[in-house]
């Protein structure tokens, strides 16, 4: 699939409008108030936001005007749910959105079943977390399972990712009475860490605000892919406050991005 096609789907990529702060205001007033034309214009002030979404499949065998129009979906469903009164970018907000929606429609429409020594592989290594949790009364990496079934990680990876259930983005998975941490918030991606999607969403600025300790545990658990239980053993603190702090930073980071 190639990204760099100036047409897709009819539209001229090289040309689409960039909107200012101000103007997505005004135009996101006008669309609350049933303005069907400035909705049609802040969908089309938002499209570069899909295109930089589709980047990330370049990889895969899908037609690209199929996954533009597909990653519109998403655009338009997030800006018909998008609750300005939340205190968060409307960017922010949207590209889980469209990766979400273009990632369902590739996991839907993947001809390619399940094959069986995938689902044998994905057993055996979670009968092998199972075992070796009960052994050593924490969760075990990636490699350690790895290392209990003889199977490589990437294939592990593979397999279990291949079984898994689709989850809702918006699916809570901590919470201690305050401000639930949802799916979206602990989303990375080791494999496309391109620094122009990094800047675009403000994170490289919002890490260095943090301090060393917290930007060193954000940078482990999403960005190195590590267990809360890695990490503490790394920086030699309890499995505890490696929680606390990466909860504190991830507030931290939010509010910067939506201030």
């Amino acid at each position: 699939m190639s990204c760099y096609k100036v047409e897709i789907c009819g539209v001229n990529t090289a040309k689409l409008p960039l909107l200012s702060n101000e103007e997505k205001e005004h135009l996101f007033s006008r669309i609350l108030k049933g303005d069907m034309d400035a909705r049609e214009e802040y969908i089309k002030g938002n499209l570069r936001l899909v295109l930089s979404v589709i980047q990330r499949f370049a990889g895969s065998q899908e037609n690209i005007d199929d996954l533009f129009q597909i990653g519109c979906i998403g655009l338009i469903k997030a800006i018909d749910n998008f609750d300005i009164t939340q205190n968060v970018k409307f960017s922010t907000y949207a590209v889980p959105m469209i990766l979400g929606e273009v990632r369902r429609y590739l996991r839907d429409n993947n001809s390619i079943r399940v094959s069986r020594s995938l689902r044998d592989t994905a057993y055996k290594a979670l009968y092998a977390r199972e075992q070796l949790t009960r052994r050593h009364s924490k969760e075990p990496s990636l490699m350690e399972i790895s290392q209990e079934i003889g199977i490589s990680g990437e294939d592990i990876t593979y397999a279990l990712d291949a079984i898994q259930t689709p989850v809702s983005l918006y699916e809570p998975v901590y919470t201690d009475g305050g401000d639930p941490l949802y799916v979206m918030d602990q989303i990375s991606d080791k494999k496309n860490l391109e620094e122009n999607w990094v800047e675009d969403l403000s994170l490289v600025e919002a890490m260095k605000r943090l301090p060393d300790r917290e930007r060193r545990i954000i940078d482990m658990r999403f960005f190195e892919g590590k267990t809360q239980t890695e990490v503490a053993k790394e920086i030699h603190i309890s499995q505890a406050q490696v929680s606390r702090l990466e909860k504190s930073a991830l507030k931290s980071m939010r509010s910067y991005l939506t201030s």
